[in-house]
């Protein structure tokens, strides 16, 4: 029963973060979007042409619009996939249309301001919908059934029909308006990553090099980050390799490398972007309190390796 309640808490919080991002992109849509007549990317876009073009509500064409793609999500995505674009979809288009009498307020009359930050609280609010698990139906329903089926990248998909929404904005407007919708469109999608995968970007580094342990030893003292140590094989002469393998943050990578030239100079180090770094013991205070039993742990694993192996 305890279990019961905890999971509908979860689902409760879930969902309540998908009202919050469906609000935060009614007020990007129609505080600043509306007012510049700019369009969004996907039936969002499509929805923002028929309310300039013929005054429906934009909430309401986006529920209609979403009709068949629910039941293409039901037919190739399954259930679960599909309540979830159901409740998102619906949320979102009534946060549209609650919010749409802020389209009176003409808060922002500068264009490019309107592009620019229409498309920043915009991507926020979807970032914050994705992050939860959840969607809004439209073209990413369309873009993971294609994905699925015919192996073709959701990017590419998106990226087609927002090129089309582009050049009808072009058509039915002006030229300039098309070019500030573009960054409009840029500006949501960049935001809705950002918070979607999190802002706070964990660097992950590689390094090969014959004193890998020795280079490792020193990040875990003096950095308290722990390090994973890798068999690997070079593809030249086929000699064995070690490699560690570490996750720091941003502002520790320079510490890395100063550690790493100071052991071995002649070593190859590769840093890459890591977002949503997670898993046991990762906060810094859970780091710390177990690098303090270190030398404890470390003797009760091999003790317990000698027991299970005596002949080693």
């Amino acid at each position: 029963m305890h279990q019961k309640a905890v999971h509908i808490w979860k689902e409760a919080q879930r969902y309540l973060v998908v009202i919050i991002g469906s609000f935060i992109c009614g007020v990007g849509i129609n505080l600043l979007l509306v007012p510049g007549q700019l369009l969004s990317s996907g039936i969002s876009g499509i929805a923002l042409l028929g309310h300039y073009m013929l005054g429906w509500p934009i909430g309401l064409q986006i529920l209609l619009y979403n009709i068949p793609i629910l039941f293409l999500s039901y037919r190739f995505l399954g259930k679960r996939y599909t309540a979830d674009t159901i409740i998102g979809t619906v949320l979102f288009s009534l946060a549209i249309d609650a919010t749409a009498f802020l389209q009176a307020y003409e808060a922002v009359r500068d264009v490019m301001l309107c592009a620019i930050f229409g498309g920043i609280v915009s991507g926020i609010g979807y970032g914050l919908i994705f992050k939860s698990g959840s969607n809004t139906g439209g073209m990413d329903v369309i873009g993971a059934i294609i994905k699925k089926y015919y192996s073709i990248d959701v990017g590419t998909v998106v990226f087609a029909i927002n090129l089309v929404i582009v050049l009808a904005s072009a058509w039915i407007f002006n030229l300039e308006i098309a070019l500030f919708t573009m960054v409009s469109i840029y500006a949501t999608a960049e935001l809705t990553n950002r918070f979607a995968a999190g802002f706070n970007r964990e660097k992950a580094i590689f390094i090969i090099s014959d004193k890998s342990e020795r280079i490792g030893e020193s990040i875990m003292v003096h950095l308290h980050r722990g390090v994973t140590y890798l068999d690997a094989r070079g593809g030249f002469l086929k000699e064995k390799k070690s490699v560690a393998y570490v996750i720091v943050s941003l502002t520790q990578v320079g510490m890395v490398k100063r550690i790493v030239n100071k052991d071995d100079p002649s070593a190859f180090m590769i840093v890459m972007d890591a977002s949503e770094v997670m898993g046991r013991g990762f906060s810094q205070n859970t780091i710390l309190y177990r690098f303090a039993l270190r030398k404890a742990m470390i003797q009760e694993a091999r003790e317990k390796h000698e027991v299970k192996n005596p002949e080693a």
